[in-house]
């Protein structure tokens, strides 16, 4: 179906990055399809702020390096200014510190630049839809990292079994819509743990626990375990 015939406007988009070949590489794609428009383009991130002053757009693609700002300096003043629009991180860096830094400042997806088209556009659809889009090949680091990290409790003194290693601090979950015990099986599942492995920390049924998890994607709008951990690490309610 035509986007425009429909008269639903198409998904207005803002490219930040400083290879003005890479940067018509992908307005060419994305203007291919009918429900996608980039109407700016740029290469630092003070432009990209100028930018969404002027053209207000609902998606930002934003290299993290770029010259005189840079990609995540940009995104967090980008959030604080224009919190309705969305950025996306589009990189070729796969290590997990840049993507956990990257979610901290408010970017809703992290992408590598030698991702195929499609999965690109798929991407920028679901984050327009209120979903978190994390590029696969980076997914893998971002939960190993994820396994290792052990809440403070709600005083915020070190739960009893973290480690120095972990090198992460958590701050108590006050904007939080989960109970105390929500946030006890989010930690868990955080680390890894099944349902069972939970349950038998907690001392309580296997089915208790997925009533539990059930409850927290609800809560949390999130359709999975990951989402669910790197919505909190957006919200602050851990931090590296």
């Amino acid at each position: 179906m035509d986007i425009m015939a429909s008269g639903k406007r198409p998904i207005k988009l803002v490219l930040a990055d400083d290879h003005q070949l890479f940067r018509e590489g992908v307005k060419r794609i994305l203007n291919m399809e009918n429900d996608l428009e980039v109407v700016g383009e740029c290469g630092d991130g003070i432009q990209v702020l100028e930018l969404c002053n002027t053209l207000h757009p609902d998606i930002v693609l934003m290299d993290i390096n770029m010259p005189v700002e840079n990609g995540v300096m940009a995104t967090e003043k980008l959030k604080d200014i224009f919190p309705d629009i969305k950025v996306i991180i589009l990189s070729i860096h796969d290590d997990e510190s840049y993507v956990f830094e990257t979610l901290r400042k408010g970017a809703s997806g992290y992408l590598l630049k030698d991702m195929e088209a499609e999965s690109l556009i798929n991407a920028i659809r679901s984050v327009v839809a209120g979903h978190a889009y994390i590029h696969p090949k980076v997914t893998g680091k971002l939960i190993n990292q994820l396994r290792r990290m052990t809440y403070l409790d709600e005083q915020g003194v070190a739960a009893s079994g973290s480690t120095k290693e972990a090198d992460v601090k958590y701050v108590h979950m006050d904007n939080s819509p989960l109970t105390r015990r929500e946030a006890e099986v989010l930690r868990l599942m955080a680390e890894g743990k099944s349902n069972k492995m939970i349950g038998e920390f907690l001392y309580i049924s296997e089915k208790t626990v997925k009533n539990h998890v059930s409850s927290i994607l609800q809560k949390m709008e999130v359709d999975d375990r990951t989402q669910a951990v790197i919505v909190a690490i957006k919200n602050g309610w851990v931090t590296l």
